[in-house]
């Protein structure tokens, strides 16, 4: 089941502590099954920096980029073998650094949460600038995407049109009609209630907190559309926002931090060619790309994560190698 990107967005991305999860997100609700793809031995790939073996965490969306980083990899030239399905940051960061795998995905904001649990950076500008030092000789990343997936106050259209929201700070006012939809460990997180009564005023107390426990997934949604609750934590990659015509509120105090689609390389293995290729991906992963991605593996269509990523690169001209 998947673990460092569900629990909830604290405990799905949370700091390096990410244990498995109960639900996914609506667009994530699939679980890793099957072996543990370590569990073979080490065999890595070896000094050639032309050999690539793309790793991904246990949960649809990362197993959908690794596809995708896999196919871009092998249109420039690369011989790449995968190993999807890992686990948390507590397998995979290991698993890069004594060269199981050579590429993952990862999430900015947790990344360096992980790497540095004092860190306090939570803009992407911070994020980005403070995740050098925090990975060390061992590991590196590319440009990060504009793709993000993070945690998200939620709200109905009717809602927000009924008190004119549009950010998290004008919900304050309401605070005492909110019943506030998350995961149990939303109540104590530092960007959870914590985080939202001190940035913004949003003071939610104990009697109007609705513990969900399945991650911004189809209960969390169900209980805001039937207006059982009045706010939720949902992610911002989960379909079910467009599909429900929910509003996301802005979070301009950065309450959550920055969670942008980065690709984490085993530094052996960096290259200029493959920092091109990764990066030429990268600039053309949105988070609108990333959500109807989610949608076709994760949606009514079902669609296998390799044939999404391979329809992906496709239409988006990348298999072919980047000039």
């Amino acid at each position: 089941m998947r673990t460092s990107r569900i629990l909830s967005g604290f405990t799905r991305r949370s700091v390096g502590s990410i244990a498995l999860a109960t639900v996914a997100v609506v667009s994530l609700a699939a679980c890793g099954g099957g072996s543990d793809p370590l569990s073979s031995g080490g065999a890595g790939s070896g000094d050639d920096p032309n050999t690539i073996i793309v790793g991904s965490a246990n949960f649809p969306e990362s197993e959908t980029v690794a596809n995708i980083y896999t196919e871009v990899l092998r249109a420039n030239g690369f011989d790449v073998t995968t190993k999807f399905n890992i686990g948390s940051r507590e397998a995979y960061i290991p698993a890069l650094k004594d060269g199981s795998i050579d590429v993952i995905p990862d999430y900015t904001g947790n990344l360096l949460q992980y790497l540095d649990p004092d860190s306090t950076a939570t803009s992407a500008a911070d994020v980005d600038a403070a995740l050098p030092a925090a990975l060390g000789s061992e590991l590196t990343i590319t440009t990060p995407a504009p793709a993000e997936d993070k945690d998200a106050v939620v709200v109905t259209k009717e809602t927000a049109q009924r008190w004119n929201l549009t950010s998290i700070a004008d919900l304050a006012a309401h605070s005492n009609e909110v019943k506030f939809g998350a995961p149990a460990e939303f109540q104590e997180r530092p960007g959870g209630l914590p985080g939202l009564k001190a940035k913004y005023g949003l003071d939610i107390t104990a009697d109007n907190f609705v513990p969900i426990a399945d991650g911004g997934g189809p209960a969390t949604v169900d209980a805001l559309a039937s207006g059982q609750i009045t706010a939720a934590d949902i992610f911002t990659t989960s379909p079910a926002i467009a599909q429900n015509g929910f509003v996301v509120l802005t979070d301009p105090q950065n309450n959550f931090a920055a969670q942008n689609v980065v690709p984490v390389v085993r530094a052996t293995k960096s290259s200029d060619k493959l920092t091109r290729a990764l990066d030429a991906l990268s600039a053309k992963l949105t988070t609108e790309e990333l959500v109807a991605l989610n949608d076709s593996v994760s949606g009514d269509a079902k669609t296998e994560p390799a044939a999404a990523a391979k329809q992906w690169v496709t239409d988006q001209g990348l298999d072919k190698p980047v000039s």
